[in-house]
């Protein structure tokens, strides 16, 4: 077989070499040690978290070496395109802080080593599939779905291992006159790797390779023993063919994906060394998991689980800081350790290492979260949550807006409570939750959420006459507790709960059951912050509207 002249026949149009591909893609200017890392989604509409855990690995091992980061679509599924999809994954990066040097974005590629779309990268492809043929290394394929389908049922009948491999490959030895005469009949055919492996050999003489994961150590492995397909009837490559191509000309260094990447490995070494090119360093990440309700690991679902999808933590409102920051503790196991030392460092001050990533499963826990959360809000200033509240606000909630025009008021607000020193106020989770908690500092948005104590709900009118009658906006906290302590005891409420408690019989409750009275009234809750602070932020007018209602 003249495989020179056949890879002639079939790629006529192909006029660039490999050597044309490698000028135009040198090998990157870097310091020595730098890694070079990219993130290749399929843009089809759904950016899960499993994209960002990856995404934060990619870089975080690039800007901790002096290397770069890029952004790759990876679009060859033409039928799993989304439109609109590829500004869904640019714009849900961006909002959670992962910054590429260079890549797509939505105004064009920015970057030396483009086009960094795939869809856009087809005579890249096929003149390295062309190369591959002309080696006797890549063949054309003229089977059928028919025949292929006939193929896997004769296979499952004699309990063969299904796939298009030794004797199975129909197309593999055609002669050049078979496939010229298929070509002037114009029959459709893809182009198929010619593997080394032989699946029908004893299992203890099928070959073996070694390679580094760089998250799991060596991996040792059975060699690829199929015929995988590398350019489909369209021309268009399978992401196996693909990402080689790309990774080796975008001169990437490290691959961090999923595990469920794991099987396909056998391939893609195969197509680095047939091509004769460095196979990068491969990290295949764990697989994020959660607890089912028996308290039973399992994989995170996109139909069962919401938290799987980016939107969930941009409609719920998550601050990008404590997302990243619950990232690295589920991505490195000395993370938690590190931040307990460094209290106040700036999270790329840790250094991160594949060595201590799990390769076994990563637990996702959206409680651990969210008390994450509580600590990194409480270390940004009421200025920056003001910002970000907005920002998401506009983006989720629009009609809240009118929330954010008293700029001053609402900074008061977000900052009760936060500077204490021995127990600061720490229940700010996430936007819709902290507008929640802070809703009854807005009339329109004022609702009464929870019943008055039971201890003192036949007093409530009489204890809320007491209390305007004796309000003064200027009292200080002390002298404002103490006219609560009188009316309390004008009442027959204890002044201290303890003596209520010896002597239930002689009280109807205590001061305690008095002031909630009050909260009840101005924030419609039984648990708030401090009532005092809050009237100071409320201001007397409407502290005196809200409660006149109740009289």
């Amino acid at each position: 077989m003249n495989y020179e002249k056949l890879a002639e026949l079939l790629f006529p149009h192909i006029d660039k070499t490999p050597a044309d591909y490698e000028a135009m893609y040198p090998a990157r200017d870097l310091p020595a040690g730098a890694k070079v890392t990219r993130l290749g989604p399929s843009p089809t509409g759904f950016i899960h978290l499993g994209n960002l855990y990856g995404a934060f690995v990619d870089e975080r091992l690039a800007h901790q070496s002096g290397g770069k980061f890029f952004l790759r679509i990876e679009d060859t599924d033409d039928k799993r395109y989304v439109e609109g999809a590829v500004e869904i994954i640019i714009n849900s990066l961006r909002f959670f802080g992962i910054q590429f040097d260079e890549g797509a974005t939505m105004n064009g590629d920015i970057g030396d080593y483009g086009d960094y779309t795939q869809s856009h990268r087809g005579p890249i492809y096929q003149c390295f599939a062309k190369k591959l043929v002309a080696e006797g290394k890549a063949y054309p394929c003229f089977m059928t779905e028919a025949d292929i389908a006939e193929i896997h049922a004769q296979q499952e009948a004699q309990k063969a291992n299904p796939g298009i491999y030794g004797k199975w490959a129909k197309s593999r030895d055609l002669s050049m006159e078979e496939i010229e005469a298929k070509l002037a009949a114009g029959t459709p055919y893809i182009i198929r790797l010619k593997s080394d492996g032989d699946m029908s050999l004893p299992e203890d003489q099928i070959k073996r390779f070694q390679v580094e994961d760089a998250i799991r150590g060596t991996l040792d492995m059975p060699v690829n023993d199929q015929d995988t397909v590398l350019l489909k009837a369209t021309g268009i490559p399978t992401y196996h063919f693909a990402h080689v191509v790309d990774d080796h000309l975008m001169r990437t260094t490290h691959v961090v994906r999923g595990a469920e990447w794991l099987p396909s490995l056998p391939i893609h070494v195969e197509l680095f060394e047939k091509l004769g090119w460095e196979v990068p360093i491969y990290c295949h990440t764990a697989q994020l998991m959660k607890l089912d309700e028996e308290g039973n690991k399992r994989k995170l679902s996109k139909r069962k689980d919401p938290e799987l999808s980016l939107d969930y933590y941009r409609n719920e409102g998550y601050h990008p800081a404590a997302v990243r920051e619950y990232l690295l503790t589920i991505l490195n196991s000395n993370f938690e350790e590190w931040r307990i030392a460094n209290p106040d460092a700036p999270i790329d001050d840790f250094a991160f290492t594949t060595e201590k990533m799990s390769n076994s499963g990563a637990l996702f826990d959206l409680n651990k979260l969210n008390d994450i959360s509580k600590d990194v809000l409480l270390k940004i200033s009421a200025a920056d949550l003001f910002d970000f509240l907005k920002a998401w606000a506009e983006e989720f909630k629009p009609e809240l807006l009118h929330i954010f025009e008293d700029r001053a008021y609402l900074e008061k607000i977000l900052d009760i409570g936060r500077h204490e020193e021995r127990n600061p106020r720490k229940d700010h989770i996430y936007a819709q939750q902290i507008i929640q908690n802070i809703s009854y500092f807005f009339d329109d948005l004022f609702e009464i959420e929870d019943d008055f104590p039971q201890e003192a709900a036949g007093d409530v009118q009489a204890i809320i006459e007491k209390y305007l009658a004796t309000y003064d906006h200027k009292d200080d906290q002390e002298v404002w507790f103490g006219k609560i302590r009188q009316i309390a005891d004008a009442l027959g409420y204890a002044v201290k709960p303890k003596d209520f408690k010896k002597n239930p019989d002689q009280y109807k409750g205590h001061v305690g059951h008095v002031s909630t009275v009050i909260r009840v009234a101005l924030m419609g809750r039984q648990q708030s912050p401090d009532v005092w602070e809050i009237q100071q932020i409320l201001g007397e007018e409407r502290t005196r509207a809200r409660l006149s209602k109740f009289l």
